[in-house]
């Protein structure tokens, strides 16, 4: 393999360039752009059990050095996901795709994994347990140690491909909250999902968000997501996927650094849908600046 390859819970990848959920849609739609197969994978859009419209508009609102978004899961179902998304991914994208997966109790997490695990183009099963814009869910499962390890522990004893528990900052103690789907059974944390929130519009005096809340992305998060990747990948004996505020190969470089084996990148999909494709072409480059042979190499080195 290459010298920008990476080992991934036991599947290897040409490289760590990840683009994270929510920011990529099912793959094909960037396709029309550039040859995503020159990503390391792509995590592709949140699915829940059953279709949802998600949350009432308006739902994304800019800020300085990021975004506020609300968008409340909207998806297809699983179902559908199955049926015409993933047949639809084949045609363009020829790797395995990390399955984002979202629920509002453990037997739906439990339902959506076992499906998507049969999927033979799925290659990891990234469980959200961290969206800070669903009412009842997600982040209600990700905020103390004993809700992510029921979850997490219920999707292992079911599934057989990599699980992957995506963790919020929005709590007073992740490593903790690693720790505890490390001893579920994980075989990976992802972090940082978005943090909470808000933004108010000085004319009508109301929030810019229908949902009055949302998740904070983008450069303003990435000191946040370094320091969360580092405790945690200090902290646990699987892989940790970086992300949060990631837009340009300097920050990947940093993030592995942190302790993580890959990297995801988000809000900048939506300001440049050429930014992974930039950031893969530019690391080799910013390699040979810093000395670096391998990217493996660098994983914890801060």
């Amino acid at each position: 393999m290459g010298r920008m390859s990476t080992d991934l819970c036991g599947i290897r990848i040409d490289n760590p360039i990840i683009p994270a959920s929510g920011t990529f849609g099912y793959g094909y739609e960037f396709a029309e752009w550039y040859d995503i197969n020159l990503l390391g994978t792509f995590s592709f859009k949140g699915t829940t059990r059953q279709e949802r419209f998600g949350n009432p508009t308006p739902r994304i609102a800019e800020c300085a050095s990021g975004m506020l978004n609300a968008v409340g899961l909207q998806n297809p179902g699983v179902d559908k996901v199955i049926s015409e998304e993933l047949p639809k991914l084949k045609q363009v994208f020829h790797k395995p795709v990390m399955a984002n997966i979202s629920g509002f109790s453990v037997d739906d997490y439990v339902y959506v994994s076992k499906l998507l695990d049969e999927q033979e183009s799925v290659g990891w099963l990234e469980i959200n347990i961290s969206c800070p814009n669903v009412h009842g869910g997600g982040m209600s499962f990700g905020t103390t140690c004993e809700g992510a390890y029921e979850v997490i522990r219920a999707v292992k004893n079911e599934c057989r491909k990599p699980v992957i528990a995506k963790l919020s900052p929005n709590v007073t103690d992740i490593v903790s909250i690693a720790e505890a789907c490390e001893e579920a059974g994980a075989d990976g944390i992802s972090l940082i999902n978005t943090l909470l929130g808000m933004r108010i519009n000085l004319r009508t005096g109301k929030p810019l968000l229908a949902n009055t809340t949302g998740g904070l992305s983008g450069p303003a998060v990435f000191p946040i997501a370094v320091r969360m990747v580092y405790q945690v990948s200090k902290a646990v004996h699987i892989p940790v996927i970086g992300m949060g505020g990631v837009s340009s190969a300097e920050d990947v470089i940093e993030m592995m650094m942190a302790g993580a084996a890959a990297v995801e990148v988000g809000a900048a999909n939506l300001a440049d849908p050429m930014a992974c494709k930039k950031i893969i072409e530019t690391l080799p480059s910013v390699m040979d600046r810093y000395g670096i042979e391998n990217l493996s190499d660098i994983i914890g080195k801060a």
